[in-house]
């Protein structure tokens, strides 16, 4: 089902919110807009339907699933610690495009894939996005796509790609330019971009006030 959410019919928003919030605590799949792409998701903390997210993707375990979150506070529950640097870093680019690598709460009911005991998080700068995931709690979010071709940047293309493996399809309008998000690992010692996008490594260096690196 397909519900237009992004112009100014409230009623067909909250109807696509209430649906979208219904499929993902049953356990299927939903399609969402984010400030990036349109996103695939599900409940993070629920393992059969991860494992549907990455079968609707044809995609592996190798390649474990990002966490979106509604709030700033939600990381806390998520991570070992927040350091400062990922505090400077949530302070200055959430929500928007960046998303960070934490080691996760070890007590966590969940599995994201081989995540080698990381998590990677990020609270996306799109009112549809934040008002499901505050509904919700956190979600287990990846491209709208099929592996191996382009994201999706319209609910319709994701539709043509996902079809009937998708229980909610939010149709938030074009997305815009499809520029992914900037991802620093903090996993380590020091810094690490992994990917440089929305977010330049000279903008992520200024907040944390060190030196950053790019992963080779």
């Amino acid at each position: 089902m397909v519900y237009a959410c992004g112009g100014e019919d409230d009623a067909q928003r909250e109807a696509g919110l209430a649906a979208a919030a219904g499929a993902v605590r049953s356990g299927q799949l939903v399609v969402l807009p984010t400030d990036t792409v349109y996103g695939l998701g599900c409940d993070a903390f629920d393992s059969a339907a991860v494992q549907s997210l990455l079968d609707a993707k044809g995609r592996g375990r190798d390649m474990p699933l990002p966490v979106l979150v509604g709030s700033w506070s939600t990381v806390d529950g998520l991570v070992l610690s927040v350091p400062h640097q990922a505090r400077l870093l949530i302070e200055a680019f959430w929500p928007g495009g960046l998303s960070i690598v934490l080691p996760h709460a070890p007590s966590l009911n969940w599995d994201l894939g081989d995540t080698r005991g990381t998590v990677m998080v990020r609270m996306p700068l799109h009112p549809v996005a934040i008002d499901l995931l505050r509904e919700v709690g956190p979600m287990a979010v990846s491209s709208a796509n099929r592996s191996g071709h382009p994201p999706a940047t319209t609910a319709i293309g994701a539709q043509e790609q996902l079809g009937d493996s998708v229980a909610v399809y939010l149709d938030g309008g074009p997305s815009g330019e499809p520029v992914a998000s900037t991802i620093v690992d903090l996993t380590g010692p020091h810094p690490l971009v992994l990917r440089e996008g929305a977010v330049s490594l000279a903008d992520v260096a200024e907040v944390v006030g060190t030196e950053v690196e790019l992963a080779r």
